[in-house]
């Protein structure tokens, strides 16, 4: 079977630096920074006191105030997120066949601050006493079970939860998904809402997470002086459509869908392989799966770029052993210095910041670099983003457990 294409057609995000896509674009080309003290609960008892909140949620002002209350505060924000996407897309699902319309949905750790509250709970009341709304509200997948509900998607449903890759596996699933005649609609992307006690404390205890309490100098990726992430978190979905289905009802489209690579490092359960290899191997799948889309042709990527030492040392070698000498050339940065790392919903919002990229024509900055690391040479576009003539721009997303996942996208050009 031919291969079909596959174009954005809508977009949706919630996130630590705005409840929209055009206020988190804005706030992206603008710089600014999420990361904030903690306000969830009370950290003083902990060394981690930063994080990168979604702030001033209200989920009443976008959903049923009945429906917000079995919800998890993941499920909220890709509920929310999914309907911006659906708006944002003009949809009709009444002219629709809704058995061709998927989900693909990720989270890294579902409802986990359910689960502490609930544990908390039941210590008091017994466990017998738990709520019947414990375990749909909590598991991985039900964010993605929620939005097929809201909307009628009656094809697969699913959710990959592969950790901090999970958002760009979503994405990049949807896209073979559609491609391959599978389906002709599919809400994508990911989402996360795990700034907990539990989730801060077991970050910290593996030494992942930046303790320091200056939010500016907190998620620095690629400076030298780097030292562990911030948690972050929100949802960020996209409407991913087949392009002759797009077109016959007049869609309009922000970027092309074109490659997607998915690799395993099979090396250690937190650190990446030795040079990055997993990653590499992915970015150059994703290259080949649209095509052989030649190297020299990317000119920006969307990094996963953590702030943690081996991740982007790791990365920086992975961008180099696939693009050679080009990888002086191209733009690399990760908004992550903004946003902190969102898990599962890292994936999916940097897919929208990529597309965006590409439609304005605009690299966002990695903000707060100061100090030039010799293992991180490349130009990470510090501090000030830049108008570029941008044509086609690769996301990148790496977890634990060694699972990487690319995904390449292509300026629309009509």
């Amino acid at each position: 079977m031919e291969k079909r294409r596959v174009v954005i057609t809508g977009m949706g995000t919630i996130n630590p630096v705005g409840h929209n896509v055009a206020e988190s674009w804005q706030a992206v080309r603008d710089g600014v920074c999420g990361i904030a003290p903690i306000t969830q609960y009370d950290s003083s008892a902990q060394k981690v006191h930063l994080a990168a909140e979604v702030k001033n949620w209200d989920p009443t002002a976008v959903l049923d105030k009945k429906e917000v209350r079995h919800m998890g505060r993941y499920s909220q924000f890709a509920v929310a997120a999914a309907k911006e996407a659906m708006a944002d897309s003009a949809l009709n699902m009444e002219a629709e066949d809704s058995t061709r319309c998927a989900v693909i949905v990720s989270s890294g750790i579902g409802g986990i601050s359910t689960t502490e509250s609930e544990q908390t709970r039941c210590l008091q009341k017994g466990f017998d006493k738990a709520s019947p709304f414990y375990i749909p509200s909590n598991i991985a997948n039900m964010a993605a079970g929620r939005i097929a509900i809201e909307f009628g998607f009656k094809g697969m449903c699913t959710c990959p939860v592969t950790a901090c890759a999970g958002g760009s596996n979503a994405v990049g699933d949807a896209f073979r998904h559609i491609r391959d005649g599978y389906a002709e609609v599919a809400l994508c992307g990911g989402t996360e809402a795990c700034v907990t006690p539990l989730s801060i404390g077991g970050f910290t205890s593996m030494r992942a997470l930046h303790v320091g309490d200056d939010p500016t100098r907190a998620s620095i990726p690629f400076d030298a002086e780097r030292d562990g992430f911030v948690l972050g978190e929100g949802a960020g979905i996209l409407v991913l459509e087949e392009y002759e289905h797009a077109v016959a009802r007049g869609a309009k489209i922000y970027a092309e869908v074109v490659g997607y690579g998915a690799t395993c490092d099979a090396y250690h359960i937190t650190a990446p392989a030795p040079g990055g290899e997993g990653g590499a191997r992915a970015m150059q799948q994703a290259l080949e799966d649209a095509g052989g889309v030649a190297p020299e042709l990317v000119d920006y990527i969307n990094a996963h770029g953590t702030s943690t030492p081996l991740n982007d040392s790791g990365e920086t070698a992975a961008i180099k052993a696939v693009f050679g000498q080009h990888a002086y050339r191209l733009a690399v940065s990760s908004t992550k210095s903004m946003t902190g790392h969102m898990l599962g919903a890292a994936g999916g919002v940097e897919a929208i910041f990529t597309a965006m990229a590409l439609k304005d024509g605009y690299i966002p900055a990695t903000i707060n670099y100061k100090v030039p690391d010799p293992a991180c040479d490349l130009d990470y576009v510090p501090n000030q983003g830049r108008a570029a003539d941008l044509h086609y721009a690769l996301s990148n997303s790496l977890g634990f457990g060694g699972h990487n996942a690319c995904v390449l996208f292509k300026k629309w050009e009509g």
